[in-house]
């Protein structure tokens, strides 16, 4: 007998064995697991209708009545309260300081945290200090964070006043801080980058030291330089990190409220105001639930679609690479 004729009986030997299978599952056993799995996720399952389903659908039926948010709603307006709400300058504005914010978030507070946690990823003394320092913004509450920031920026008397107050090209912020509608905007993003780049940063660090140093070293024997491995080799490999990044912080602006309403409330004349702010006063400051509620239905709305536009064109993405890769590695 040939070699050959050995290896070809090999396949038809194989196809002939019989399959090993486990014993079959009884009916009884089968609802006994279907009723144990039920009852650990009966918890989960009831929180999540209590406060996630039924306030999503009471927001979305009181939102289609003129309703100061006592006894039951009576007052049917069909789709007044979005009509309102696509007239109202304050809401398009809220739109635009949201665009704002996230264009802001993206071009300037992620790439500082990305340039940190570079920085960081190498090998330097009290790097472990420097990141618990950046990080330590994150860890304190919005209402510190902005109770703190209102006495920086205080006119007149705050820190801020008297750092900038002598020098010459930023002398003409001394008191305008939060206070001038031309300045205000800017200067919460100032507070926000200071509170928030500190979450990316680690993010990008746990991405960074997730990329294999084969690839890095066979990039330098290759010839190339600190730039051109960060450009070819790191970039590219941090991709779903960067993408779950962009992710949180648009998610992160477009739900803006409590730094904004600890700082400014909104002011002044409404150049800081967000969704979420708007929202609030409406709802629990005038007593106009139902425009309210129109309001985070279209809140709601964005971020849902939005977040349905990452999952089909970049977290399945990435969720499939990273099968394939952790199948290569077997």
């Amino acid at each position: 007998m040939t070699l050959s004729a050995t290896t070809d009986d090999r396949p038809r030997h194989a196809a002939r064995a019989p399959r090993r299978r486990g014993p079959e599952a009884s009916a009884g056993e089968r609802l006994r697991g279907w009723a144990s799995s039920t009852w650990f996720l009966l918890p989960a399952l009831l929180l999540f209708f209590l406060f996630v389903l039924i306030p999503i659908f009471v927001a979305f039926y009181t939102s289609f009545f003129r309703w100061g948010g006592f006894g039951w709603p009576e007052d049917f307006t069909g789709l007044g309260n979005y009509r309102k709400l696509a007239d109202d300058p304050v809401f398009r504005g809220d739109l635009w300081r949201g665009l704002l914010i996230i264009v802001f978030s993206i071009a300037v507070q992620l790439p500082i945290a990305l340039g940190t946690a570079v920085l960081l990823n190498q090998r330097m003394r009290g790097r472990a200090v420097y990141r618990a320092i950046f990080f330590a913004p994150y860890i304190l509450s919005e209402v510190i964070a902005g109770v703190l920031f209102g006495i920086i920026f205080l006119p007149g008397t705050g820190l801020a006043d008297k750092l900038v107050g002598d020098l010459p090209l930023l002398g003409d912020l001394a008191g305008r801080w939060f206070a001038d509608p031309d300045t205000a905007l800017p200067t919460l993003f100032a507070v926000m980058t200071w509170k928030y780049f500190g979450f990316h940063m680690m993010i990008y660090l746990a991405g960074l030291q997730g990329i294999p140093t084969e690839v890095l070293e066979a990039a330098s024997i290759d010839g190339a330089g600190p730039w051109r491995r960060f450009r070819s080799v790191t970039l590219p490999l941090l991709g779903p990190t960067l993408r779950i990044s962009v992710f949180l912080s648009v998610i992160g602006s477009l739900q803006l409220f409590d730094l904004v309403w600890v700082t400014t409330t909104g002011g002044p004349t409404h150049s800081t105001e967000t969704m979420a702010v708007t929202m609030f006063q409406f709802g629990f400051k005038r007593y106009q639930m139902g425009y309210a509620s129109a309001i985070s239905v279209a809140m709601f709305l964005i971020c849902m679609v939005f977040s349905l536009l990452y999952q089909r064109y970049a977290l399945r993405r990435d969720l499939q690479g990273a099968v394939t890769n952790a199948g290569g590695r077997r």
